[in-house]
């Protein structure tokens, strides 16, 4: 069983501040020894158990997906219903609010992910320091070179998901200059209460992103998967690979997310892409064991992690749907009535076709369930089905696990398709799409034909075609036009396809500047609202967690004067009055 794998894998007790704990603490000076309880973390073999510590046990799937354009408003979609959030703060992140309606150990919130990702920040620190007391040269050091790699690689990769949640995304080197990123802290807290809104830790975007390149690069020569009972929960070479290719690929660095996809893909990709033909459909529970497998090649990391999302989708407020043609909606702002259109997601994630094949991603036969049988309020993949560890059977109480693939082998193929695309190789690119197509058992080989059939029009008449503007986040983008356009659609298709559930494609919409509209419709309301999020609305970046802002970090500055005509972004949207 994956949980048998999973606890062997258990925190260890260690002197590790997040920066929440830190800025709610008092400002004692920590002089004292501390007690038994501690571990002192004084040899190879407990650093390297340490950092098993350190991967965040949350993700921010949940908070990408209701922001993003991948779940409709069952509210609207479905007439007849008049579903609740399942919690509040899910509809804070559909209206694109202030997400604050949380309480601390709430999964899915940005709290757990800030609180988690800065936790797995300072055992990577706490490891660093440790094993600088053990040796004058740790990554020369063959007991500790593997660790030093590894630490390395979970702090920029917990940096790296921080910056794309509560802050702006990489714009280029100048512009990004001018947003303000999220604290990179690099060394142990020696009092309780730092002030990481000081210039020495507050950096922007671009400097976060240069932080993270030095100790990618510091980390990544130095993996051994060797040393790893099961590589695929730490970074293993693959992961980290797979890492640098997105990494590079988010900073527009082509030649250099294309060298590290190679490094991880090998020179038959096909090899190591998830094998769905061989996944029985018989139980739910046979799916998921095969999609988490940590031996499958495809594998590159799993991140297990505390979060309710299979029950966000099931209660079942947001979720993939069929979409809605014409939908009288006033707007959120002017409350002026239009006539809007809601996208059926699920045409654009696994029923609606792609360029070489029709209908539903063969791969997915059996195994998308919906709420109840034959229902149209909402469908999943298996893939998010919960875990569940009992602390009390007889109560019938524990926690429950999701297990995440951060890095995937497909990701990794569509992240080098989009550098051959952009490197000016589109046939290379068409080549690594269509072996992501076969791996969804999908026989028909790729043509460009069918990908300029399936991406033509624009976005007022195509759903697959995004409302990009790239162009007005940094002058240095590249814009793609004619086939090369519809490549880049179709690829930004895959990837939505590959990582539902995931938040993935909110990182997309916000590096591609792409529009979104989200329609919704509360419990008690009689009419649909509409809104409209563009490429420069601030509200794209997630508001730092409020107990981090109640205790003197500056909070993030989301506020838009949309009433402001002089406002560019504040215009008449293009729907039919």
């Amino acid at each position: 069983m994956i949980l048998r794998n999973i606890n062997k894998y258990l925190f260890v007790s260690v002197v590790c501040c997040s920066l929440v704990m830190v800025f709610t603490a008092c400002a004692d000076k920590l002089d004292e020894e501390p007690d038994s309880r501690w571990i002192k973390i004084d040899t190879p073999e407990k650093v390297s158990q340490l950092l098993t510590s350190g991967y965040p046990s949350a993700v921010p799937a949940v908070i990408g997906e209701l922001m993003g354009d991948n779940l409709v408003d069952n509210n609207v979609v479905v007439p007849a219903t008049r579903f609740d959030p399942d919690y509040r703060f899910h509809s804070e992140a559909y209206k694109w609010e202030d997400i604050v309606s949380y309480s601390s150990g709430s999964d899915d919130t940005p709290l757990e992910v800030w609180d988690k990702y800065y936790k797995g920040i300072a055992v990577a620190n706490h490891a660093i320091a440790a094993m600088k007391e053990m040796s004058s040269d740790p990554a020369h050091d063959s007991k500790l070179s593997f660790s030093w790699g590894e630490a390395h690689l979970l702090r920029s990769y917990c940096h790296f998901v921080l910056v794309n949640v509560f802050a702006e995304a990489y714009k280029d080197s100048i512009k990004s200059m001018e947003d303000w990123g999220v604290p990179y802290v690099t060394t142990v807290e020696e009092v309780v209460r730092v002030d990481y809104a000081k210039p020495e830790y507050r950096k922007k975007v671009t400097e976060v992103y240069q932080l993270i390149e030095k100790d990618i690069l510091e980390g990544i020569d130095l993996i051994d998967d060797s040393k790893y009972e099961v590589p695929a929960y730490h970074f293993n070479r693959n992961a980290a690979y797979a890492f640098a290719a997105r990494f590079y690929l988010f900073k527009r660095d082509y030649e250099k997310c294309l060298k590290y996809a190679d490094l991880a893909l090998g020179s038959n990709p096909s090899t190591s892409l998830r094998k769905w033909a061989s996944m029985s459909a018989n139980t739910i529970n046979t799916l998921l064991n095969a999609y988490n497998d940590e031996k499958a090649a495809c594998n590159y990391l799993l991140q297990t992690t505390y979060s309710l999302q299979d029950r966000m989708l099931s209660a079942c407020r947001y979720a993939i749907n069929t979409g809605a043609s014409s939908v009288k909606a006033k707007h959120a702002v002017d409350g002026k009535v239009a006539t809007v259109s809601v996208p059926a997601t699920k045409d654009l994630l696994y029923e609606g076709g792609g360029p070489n094949w029709n209908g539903r991603v063969p791969a997915f036969d059996g195994k998308i369930f919906r709420w109840n049988a034959g229902s149209e309020y909402g469908s999943w993949l298996f893939r998010v089905y919960e875990y569940f560890e009992y602390t009390n059977k007889i109560a019938g109480i524990g926690f429950v696990h999701i297990i995440y693939q951060p890095f995937t082998a497909e990701e990794t193929l569509l992240c080098r398709a989009e550098a051959k695309l952009y490197l000016g190789n589109r046939a290379g690119a068409i080549q690594d799409l269509e072996a992501w197509t076969a791996s969804k058992i999908i026989d028909e080989p790729l043509t460009q034909a069918q990908i300029n059939k399936k991406y033509a029009g624009t976005p007022a008449t195509n759903i697959f075609v995004n409302d990009m503007h790239p162009d007005k986040m940094s002058s240095e983008f590249k814009v793609l036009t004619g086939e090369d356009l519809n490549v880049l659609n179709c690829i930004l298709h895959f990837r939505r396809i590959e990582t539902m559930f995931e938040g993935m494609r909110w990182f997309d919409i916000k590096r591609y500047g792409i529009t979104v509209t989200h329609v919704y419709r509360d419990p008690m309301d009689y009419d649909a609202t509409y809104d409209v999020l563009e490429w420069d609305d601030p509200r794209r970046i997630v508001q730092i967690p409020y107990n981090a802002i109640d205790a003197g970090y500056p909070s993030t500055d989301r506020a838009i004067d949309r009433h402001d005509s002089d406002d560019a972004r504040w215009k008449s949207y293009s729907v039919a009055q």
